[in-house]
């Protein structure tokens, strides 16, 4: 396995990202990571390493890079209830700031740069995110019907800019939500409007599960959701991505 730190040429600046990928001299498919609000850090690289073991290049960007290179907030080692007040307060002005219109533009540059790798296929991508990177990885999607062959988003606001935006989807999708996060009867019309508009989709309430299941770094942690992510994340991009 190789690592790097990258710095990818955007309109506002130079985004830093980390990068993982087999070592292998071979090129292999390329896959967006976008990070949940914590950001780059042990847990995130450590997925991003998990993921690339299984034959692809994992771009994960650090999407508030208007703020400073990684890290852009200081966290402690375990985002425990007593550290997320303060860690929010540094937190919420990034996300908040973090436009629609923002995430387009870099969502140019990042699809851009990873195609001008060596090391990534140019053929179509996958997008995948976990919270507000959800989101991010979603809007993605959207706007590059012809580029992102696959979509998966976990405990994320993936209809925040209305279910009339997700009809555009070309990708095949998955989204894990966190039973905090969805109601049953909000997961109905979600995947009534999904299925009306044609999109290949799985979207499920992960059974349990709070707000940031994924990550082993906070409380919101649940190892059993996480498996059931990459049950549903590896099959989703070994299917797209070989069709593509």
């Amino acid at each position: 396995m190789r690592t790097e730190t990258l710095h990818i040429p955007t309109a506002d600046g130079l985004a830093d990202a980390f990068a993982a990928f087999p070592d292998d001299g071979e090129r292999h498919p390329g896959v967006l990571m976008y990070p949940d609000g914590f950001g780059i850090r042990p847990v995130l690289r450590d997925m991003a390493c998990e993921l690339a073991g299984h034959g692809y290049y994992v771009l994960v960007p650090n999407i508030f890079y208007r703020n400073g290179p990684t890290p852009v907030i200081e966290l402690p080692e375990h985002i425990g209830a007593e550290e997320r007040p303060a860690v929010f307060a540094q937190l919420m002005p990034l996300i908040e700031a973090h436009t629609a219109e923002r995430t387009l533009s870099d969502a140019d540059a990042y699809l851009g740069f990873l195609a001008g790798r060596p090391e990534a296929d140019a053929g179509p991508v996958a997008v995948t995110g976990y919270c507000i990177g959800g989101l991010v990885a979603t809007r993605t999607a959207v706007a590059h019907p012809g580029r992102v062959a696959a979509l998966a988003a976990f405990h994320a606001p993936v209809s925040a800019d209305g279910t009339d935006s997700l009809a555009k989807l070309t990708a095949e999708v998955h989204f894990g939500h966190a039973a905090s996060d969805v109601t049953p009867d909000e997961l109905v019309v979600l995947n009534r409007a999904l299925d009306e508009a044609g999109v290949v989709s799985t979207s499920e309430i992960y059974p349990g599960s709070v707000h940031g299941f994924t990550m082993s770094d906070t409380d919101a942690f649940d190892a059993g959701a996480l498996r059931h992510h990459w049950d549903r994340l590896l099959p989703l991009l070994g299917r797209a991505l070989a069709r593509s």
